[in-house]
């Protein structure tokens, strides 16, 4: 294999691994934010929602700047100001000051999910084969990663403004290499830009559904799992960041393994199962609320879940009558949505009916994703 194609690759690799070690950093400090700011979970909510108001607003004018300006030029430049701006988190103690900065997080995270998932589109063209699933695995591995760093730093009694101020340090530098070593992509013209802007088809309108459901149950898990070990399992902060290591290698694990398995058993049967793993773990964490069990659920969510985007992904790229590239973007611009629209509903019910039973939301839709699944995804001998 040509040198080259593996250094893009591991470029890229490196802005899904920064976006997620950072992304987990955070999150697994959640009791910490909480106490810090002095909040209630429903604030906290507000906090993540103004964060998600940022991503969605970033999303579609990022998809524009890519085409203009390049897929390098957008990941390369909103990578270093992600990294930037989640450094400064905590620069004001007050939470309604703290909300220009979530915002701003949010918009660079947004404009980073579209720029690097299109540069993992063009190198993956270049190897030839599906290896999509691989770079989505490489941000669980910064996930869980966080989730270990985040222990060790508690442990060690670390302030939280100096964890962060470490980690994004460290993304940074990484990222200056990175950059330098994406695909210079070229901007496209005028009628081949117009062609990106479409609203999903019937066809794929579900598959972007499925994956609102995957991934709002991914980032809820992600930015409440270590709250809940703390408030609900009654584990202290240290043991409470296990819960986002065990839910990062749990996705980790499905994704490094995703491809191989899909292939064998096919989509439909594959995401059945992940919807299946997906409705247990949760059930165990609702329904005992032990630090053991809510681990082990954690991780067959995070299991369950694993594959879900991918899969989405490759199955709207194959989308009769619509180009690959357009239908992932479809499926993108619904199920993105997700991603940031959960935590904040889960920390408002969080503070009206119990964090516990705020899962609830969560579990309703992996139901609705499981009946998706058996309702539009074909079975494998008809893909």
């Amino acid at each position: 294999m040509n040198t080259k194609l593996w250094i893009h690759r591991i470029a890229v690799s490196a802005f899904f691994f920064v976006n997620g070690f950072l992304y987990g950093s955070w999150a697994a400090r959640v009791p910490a934010l909480l106490t810090y700011f002095d909040i209630s979970k429903t604030s906290l909510g507000f906090l993540l929602l103004v964060m998600a108001a940022g991503a969605l607003v970033a999303m579609p004018f990022s998809g524009w700047l890519t085409l203009r300006l390049g897929t390098r030029n957008i990941s390369w430049g909103t990578g270093l100001a992600f990294c930037v701006f989640v450094s400064q988190m905590l620069l004001f103690p007050d939470a309604r000051l703290a909300s220009i900065m979530f915002f701003l997080i949010g918009l660079c995270s947004g404009a980073l999910d579209v720029a690097m998932n299109a540069q993992a589109i063009l190198v993956e063209r270049e190897w030839g084969k599906s290896i999509m699933s691989s770079f989505h695995a490489i941000f669980s591995v910064g996930m869980a990663a966080a989730g270990g760093a985040a222990y060790l730093f508690v442990e060690a009694q670390t302030s939280l403004w100096v964890h962060l101020l470490i980690v994004s340090g460290a993304g940074f530098l990484f990222l200056i290499w990175a950059g330098f070593n994406l695909i210079k992509d070229e901007p496209v013209s005028g009628e081949e830009e117009e062609s990106h802007f479409r609203l999903p088809t019937k066809a794929i309108l579900p598959l972007g559904i499925i994956a609102f459901c995957g991934m709002s149950g991914e980032s809820s898990m992600t930015d409440w799992s270590a709250i809940f070990m703390n408030t609900v399992a009654k584990v202290d902060e240290a043991f409470s960041t296990l819960a986002a290591t065990s839910f990062g290698v749990a996705m980790t694990a499905g994704r490094f393994l995703g491809d191989p398995i899909t292939d064998r058993f096919g989509r439909r049967q594959v995401l059945i199962v992940d919807c299946i793993l997906s409705l247990v773990g949760l059930c165990m964490l609702i329904l005992l609320a032990e630090p053991y069990s809510s681990l082990i659920g954690i991780f067959l969510v995070g299991l369950g879940l694993a594959t879900v985007v991918p899969i989405v992904y490759s199955a709207a790229g194959n989308a009769p009558g619509v180009p690959p590239g357009v239908g992932i973007a479809m499926a993108t611009t619904v199920g993105y949505s997700g991603f940031f629209v959960g935590p904040p509903l889960i920390g408002f019910l969080g503070d009206t009916i119990g964090l516990r039973w705020a899962f609830l939301y969560t579990l309703i839709l992996f139901v609705v994703m499981l009946a998706l699944v058996g309702r539009f995804i074909k079975p494998s001998s008809q893909e």
